[in-house]
């Protein structure tokens, strides 16, 4: 096993010890082991095998506009400067929850190694995630994360719950919208999202008894899509189309107004909110309404 250093002094845990054996028998070299200036918890800065190191199952997918703009910099400055946050699920795989596009980066540039921080307890992978802003999320991504890390939490800790892991899910809203979009990349959660955001809660119990109820509460949400896309058609064939028709229907038939105190249920608004649709006088709209309420509400949504 090669030199490291070790900041303080003291003598690393036999756990983290095990893990710098590791990854040396990896291919990787461990350049330090120390204390971080927050928690005072354990991490390893080395350099690893590129070919060992890989995405997080549960994150969003690479852009590629980013990707190539994140490559044009680097080779622009001849070097890479940030080291990838990594966790190791086994020995041999190294998984970045923080540092994709960068991964992908050196992957194109034809790279053999990358310089990483180990984070050595696995399970920090999902409260990672939340630090990512390597790159904004848009509403899908973040979706797509969210059920993402939903699902490999329910197989990971079974009898774990929506409520143990709030913060790294961040909103209730994100899971909803997730099974959607897992279904349908085109899926309107925008123009749902306002309604979600004030009628989705976190569900008590274990995974196995929460994903069903979402998958219901997905299906209601599909079921107002379904009508909603149905009154878009009617509206186009009067030759209104604008992009924020889907908003625009949504905002006049609502169920739940300005009340801010007393909501109704999940399913009573979704309920409610079909029932509405599906009795919406598409002969009452004008394209003026609706060019009009789209900049009324641009600085909001801003």
């Amino acid at each position: 096993m090669g030199e490291w250093a070790v900041f303080p002094g003291e003598p690393p845990p036999k756990p983290v010890v095990a893990l710098v054996e590791q990854i040396e028998r990896d291919g990787g070299r461990a350049l330090a082991v120390y204390r971080e200036p927050v928690g005072d918890h354990w991490q390893i800065f080395c350099v690893l095998p590129l070919a060992k190191v890989e995405a997080t199952p549960y994150q969003r997918d690479l852009s590629p506009t980013h990707l190539k703009r994140l490559r044009e910099m680097v080779k622009k400055v001849d070097r890479f400067v940030d080291p990838i946050v990594v966790v190791s699920p086994r020995p041999g795989v190294y998984w970045t929850p923080n540092g994709n596009h960068r991964r992908a980066v050196l992957e194109k540039l034809k790279a053999e190694a990358i310089p990483a921080i180990v984070v050595p307890e696995p399970e920090v992978a999902f409260q990672i995630l939340a630090l990512n802003t390597e790159k904004a999320h848009n509403l899908k991504e973040k979706s797509l994360e969210v059920i993402r890390m939903y699902r490999g939490l329910a197989r990971e800790n079974p009898s774990g719950g929506e409520e143990d892991y709030a913060f790294q899910f961040e909103a209730p809203h994100f899971i909803t919208l997730g099974l959607l979009y897992e279904a349908d990349k085109r899926f309107a959660g925008g123009a749902f999202a306002p309604i979600l955001r004030r009628v989705d809660r976190f569900l008590r119990g274990t995974f196995s008894k929460t994903l069903p109820a979402r998958e219901q509460r997905a299906a209601l949400v599909r079921r107002a899509d379904e009508v909603l896309g149905d009154v878009v058609a009617r509206l186009r064939r009067r030759g209104i189309r604008h992009p924020y028709v889907k908003t625009f229907v949504l905002s006049r038939t609502t169920p739940l107004g300005r009340q801010r105190k007393t909501l109704p249920s999940f399913e009573q608004t979704f309920e409610r909110l079909t029932a509405s649709l599906e009795e919406f006088d598409v002969s009452r709209v004008r394209y003026e309404d609706i060019q009009r309420a789209a900049i009324m509400a641009a600085p909001a949504a801003e």
